[in-house]
Parts: structure tokens; sequence; C-alpha cells
């Protein structure tokens, strides 16, 4: 019989990178190690300053890392591809809304809008807005702040926690168990965004706040990953988290300012 040559798998990771760059669940850790640590000392630098520009460059590095690591095959296998099915690109913007509705409508049925209350505390960072919107100019300012949030941090955290970190994951734990670890990264994180608060001068913790802040952004995260498993690419993860912020956008210029 005629020996068969099956043509080398294409690398997935760029060659100058490949010596310490690997698709395991050490690498996977490294990047959660690394990030989450700069981000919360950032986050919390910004809470104090209300200044959170320097914040989005996270987001940046994080968008900008699969270019810079990975091969087009490498990108292919985090999800960077065109989707196979819209209609689960559909699903995920659905889902993204209504498990922000869902967050908003407990948080205010069990703290009101006090500084128990995640959306009311994160409205904080916009500024003085609450001073100067009115009825003409709300949709303006609903506008300008939905656009870079639903940019930012959807593209950067979801080529990051649902790309790169879930397939050096989910090569030794399985796909179901690595979406439980990188919902569980980009939960614990976001305790800088709210839970840990800045409150007249001083620093708090709020327990029930919290603990109901990132149980329901773990239950939101594997709904970016169901997203992104139901269309077959990473852009369905995205389109369900910038649904998501789009939704947090519309409380807080409609409910909380």
């Amino acid at each position: 019989m005629p020996t068969v040559v099956t043509a080398p798998a294409a690398p997935l990771v760029k060659p100058w990178a490949a010596s310490w760059f690997r698709f395991d669940w050490r690498t996977g850790a490294g990047l959660i190690a690394v990030f989450s640590l700069v981000r919360f000392a950032l986050v919390l630098q910004a809470n104090v300053t209300r200044s959170y520009q320097v914040v989005a460059l996270i987001f940046v590095a994080m968008a900008l890392l699969p270019w810079v690591l990975l091969t087009p095959a490498g990108r292919r296998q985090i999800g960077l591809v065109r989707p196979t099915r819209w209609r689960g690109v559909l699903l995920g913007a659905v889902l993204g809304a209504l498990s922000c509705a869902v967050l908003f409508g407990l948080t205010r049925l069990l703290f009101g809008l006090g500084e128990g209350n995640s959306l009311a505390y994160i409205a904080r960072t916009y500024g003085n807005l609450a001073q100067v919107l009115n009825d003409q100019n709300r949709l303006v300012y609903f506008l300008i702040f939905s656009g870079p949030s639903m940019i930012f941090s959807p593209v950067g955290e979801e080529l990051f926690y649902r790309g790169l970190v879930h397939e050096c994951s989910a090569r030794r734990l399985g796909h179901r168990r690595a979406a439980l670890l990188d919902s569980a990264a980009f939960a614990g994180v976001h305790l800088a965004h709210f839970g840990l608060v800045y409150l007249g001068g001083s620093w708090r913790f709020l327990p029930g706040p919290a603990l109901l802040w990132v149980a329901a952004l773990f239950g939101t995260c594997l709904l970016f990953g169901v997203a992104r498993t139901r269309s077959g690419s990473i852009l369905g993860a995205i389109v369900t988290h910038a649904a998501f912020n789009l939704t947090m956008n519309y409380f807080i210029f409609y409910h909380v300012l």
C-alpha cells in the first residue's frame, strides 16, 4: 500500500513567542495572573482618582495579544473566524441584554439605588453627568458613552478570556471546565469595579452586593461562552458582551442618573 504522507500541522504561535507561549494550563494561569493583578491595581487607583482612561489600555492590550502572539492558524484556534451560525450571534445579543436586565432588577430590588447597587456605583465613573443630563441631551450622552463600552471591553476581554485563556485551559480541562475557569477569572477581577468600593474617602467591602455582582457576572460569562459555541466564532461572545454593556448603559442613563 502507498504511504500516506500527512502535512505537518500549521504552527499556532509565532516563532518569536513559541519558546514560552504554549496552549496549556500554565500559560493560561500566567495570563490570568498577570492581567488580573495589573487590572485590579489600575482600576482601584482609578476609583480614587476618577480617571479611567488608563484602564482602557488593558483592553487594548488584551485585544492585541492574539495578533502579536498567534499565527493565522492560532487565531482561528481561539475562534477568530467568521460565524458559521448567525443565529447564535443574535441569540447572544438577546441573552446579553436579558442578563443585564435581570442583574439590575435583582440589585434594585435588594439594594435600591444606594451604595449596594453595582450599576449606581459604576455610574460614578461617568463623572458629573448627573448634574448636566436633561431630557434634551440624555440620548446624546447615552450614545457617546455606549460606543466605547461596546468596543473596548467586549473585544479585548472576549479575545482574552473566551479566546486565549479558554483555549489554553481546554486542552487539559475540556471546554466545559475551561468555561467555568475563564468565567470565574472574569467575574473575580470585576471586584475591583464593584464590591471593593471607595466611598467617602475610604475603602469598604460590601459582602452581599459583591456576592450578587460576582455571581451574576459569572453566569453572564457562561452565556458569552454559549454564544461563542452556538455561533462558531468569538464574535458571538463579543456581541453578547456588547449587548450586556449597552443594556447596562441604558439602565444607568435612564434609571440611575
